[in-house]
């Protein structure tokens, strides 16, 4: 099996996590109305996810680094299947709370590990293609997210979508288990759970990184929790309508993916990064501004999409050069700052949404990613390393 298709195959499985990901937030009034509860009351499932995948994301990276990357991405994907399954048999509140929960577990596992694993397989010269290719594809699965699951709850039930979604994982798991040979078992089992992390925070070039993940995930994707209101409110389109055209996000992303990889060997990363917050910057304005025009907002949906791609792409290549032996650590660290800083974008802009309104979110959402470029040019001033520094194991060089 050569590098691609096993590209191909683990973006297939960040494809499936990310589309449960954000699966819960439309069928939300159907899972309310079916259990007889308050739709405030059943927001619970979604911080019940969100909170154990955050915390595990740092876990799992030390594991991986310790026991291997493949042998954690299978047990992960394996019971992420079987925790959907059950999400389908609750028949309650409180059981869905804890299902739900047991799947952001071993779902928190996938896109970090994931990663490490293509920093290990692919040359740094390839590396940010083929990391653009693995996030598009897992991208597309959650700007598809939203149509798939109101389509599944509207022709089925809501728990027709997580039954459908354990099918859907269980199709990435045999072909793990078919391929297992060919994925690459890298470990160190000298490795440490908090050393790694401790040396990662104390190099300026890693923090700074980190830092920049953290702001990314704060306005890029606290803009995107709020487009799905933003389209309903504005068009009064239904859940598969909004979806459809959600999807914008997902295929520039998708698309992005692979012409980032391109770019950057003519341009360098410095401009891919600058390129990307520019366009995630355009993007919001757009929507604020020209959000009533549908043709304007499918543009600044796909803007947002291509801007995202290019930001952070360029931000995980650089992540992969950290500390080689303790490559899960990093890209653990990478998840955990950059889905945290989407956790507090989203709840930040919801404040921003009750006090001033859907538009200004994303003017202010827009204004805040201006000065996160100004900062990506003193935190970051030479994003990529050469392949000779990356020879070097576990060098944390400052800029």
């Amino acid at each position: 099996m050569n590098n691609n298709k096993i590209i191909i195959l683990l973006g297939l499985v960040g494809f499936i996590v990310m589309a449960d990901n954000w699966v819960v937030s439309p069928i939300l009034p159907a899972i309310a109305e079916s259990l007889g509860i308050p739709v405030e009351n059943a927001g619970i499932l979604i911080s019940a996810y969100m909170i154990p995948f955050g915390i595990f994301q740092i876990i799992y990276g030390p594991l991986a680094d310790r026991f291997g990357k493949k042998q954690i991405i299978t047990f992960a994907i394996l019971f992420f299947t079987v925790a959907t399954g059950l999400c389908a048999l609750a028949g309650s509140l409180n059981g869905l709370s804890v299902y739900r929960a047991l799947t952001g577990v071993f779902a928190a596992a996938v896109m970090p590990i994931c990663l490490a694993l293509i920093g290990d397989l692919v040359p740094l010269e390839k590396r940010q293609m083929a990391i653009g290719t693995f996030m598009g594809i897992a991208f597309l699965g959650q700007g598809l997210s939203m149509i798939t699951g109101g389509a599944i709850s509207y022709f089925l039930n809501w728990r027709g979508v997580f039954a459908v979604y354990a099918v859907l994982s269980f199709i990435p798991l045999v072909l793990i288990l078919k391929n297992y040979k060919d994925l690459p078992d890298t470990r160190n089992p000298q490795s440490r759970f908090l050393k790694p992390y401790t040396e990662l925070l104390s190099q300026r070039k890693s923090l700074f990184t980190y830092i920049l993940i953290l702001l990314e995930g704060l306005f890029i994707i606290g803009s995107f929790s709020f487009l799905g209101a933003y389209i309903s409110k504005t068009y009064s389109f239904n859940y598969l309508s909004i979806g459809a055209i959600m999807t914008a996000f997902g295929f520039m992303s998708l698309v992005g993916g692979r012409l980032g990889g391109k770019l950057v060997l003519k341009t360098g990363p410095r401009k891919i990064l600058t390129l990307g917050l520019t366009l995630a910057l355009a993007a919001d304005l757009i929507i604020y501004s020209l959000g009533h025009h549908l043709g304007s907002l499918i543009l600044g949906i796909g803007l947002l999409g291509l801007g995202f791609i290019f930001t952070h792409s360029t931000l995980l290549t650089r992540a992969t050069e950290f500390a080689q032996k303790a490559r899960g650590t990093a890209m653990s660290l990478v998840a955990f700052c950059f889905m945290g800083g989407g956790g507090v974008g989203t709840a930040l802009g919801g404040k921003i949404v009750s006090a001033y309104g859907l538009p200004s979110h994303f003017l202010i959402y827009g204004v805040m990613l201006g000065i996160t470029l100004c900062i990506s040019f003193f935190l970051i001033k030479t994003p990529g390393l050469s392949p000779l520094q990356v020879m070097q194991p576990e060098r944390l060089p400052g800029d």
